[in-house]
């Protein structure tokens, strides 16, 4: 009885051993990775390249994380500014626009993402929108030309916003394969899709180093019926 104790002890503690040794050669099994990069400006002489986001679109063979709305999200506006200025959101959340201000506001986006207008409303009163497939909204006040704001609603959670030097720190990125996005403001769509690059993850660090980003750009526009602000006036608040 004693012999057969022991045969089945040191079975165990050769399968052990064997597991240990299979984890040894592979460190990196089922572990989650990262991605570092940092922003530089193309142009000589720009210092500044945010508010920028960067994401990891699964490709395909690597299963997708969900990213399911389940908090509240709000653009407020007062004193004439929508805060935040840049929203990262899950698609199909719901985003709140209370106006904090003693005057009508006009909250629209007739461009990119979402299409919406809220039309007027008065100090105090609310309003909201569904964000309901993937993509950049611009989003500004009909009647205030100076208000903007920028909603992206996003399928995945594997996301980074740029921080104060414009660098990214991206992680809990599961192994396998992915399209690597850029948005950065004000920059053009052709110039942000030719930043894209497939990225392997094997539960290591992935440090890409510098990038050289397009310099943002002064995005003007017009009126929710395309036309431009008229002059301003003075304001008695």
């Amino acid at each position: 009885m004693k012999e057969k104790g022991i045969g089945r002890w040191l079975f165990v503690a050769a399968v052990l051993a064997s597991g240990l040794s299979c984890a040894q050669e592979n460190p990196t099994s089922g572990a989650m990775a990262e991605l570092r990069l940092h922003l530089v400006a193309s142009q000589s002489g720009k210092a500044r390249v945010v508010p920028a986001v960067i994401w990891l679109e699964p490709l395909q063979g690597t299963a997708a994380l969900p990213f399911v709305p389940h908090e509240h999200y709000t653009l407020l506006q007062k004193n004439r500014t929508f805060i935040p200025h840049l929203q990262v959101v899950p698609v199909g959340s719901v985003v709140q626009f209370p106006n904090a201000d003693p005057f009508f506001h006009n909250v629209f986006s007739l461009f990119d993402g979402k299409r919406f207008d809220l039309g007027l409303y008065e100090a105090g009163s609310s309003k909201s929108v569904t964000f309901s497939r993937e993509g950049v909204s611009y989003i500004f006040c009909n009647i205030h030309p100076e208000m903007s704001a920028v909603v992206l609603a996003l399928s995945t959670p594997l996301y980074a916003i740029a921080d104060a030097s414009d660098s990214f720190h991206l992680h809990g990125i599961p192994p396998g394969d992915y399209e690597l996005h850029f948005w950065i403001e004000g920059v053009p769509q052709p110039a942000l899709t030719a930043l894209d690059r497939p990225l392997h993850f094997a539960g290591h660090a992935v440090d890409l180093g510098e990038i050289k980003a397009p310099v943002s750009g002064i995005r003007t526009h017009k009126n929710k019926f395309g036309e431009a602000y008229p002059p301003a006036t003075p304001s008695s608040y």
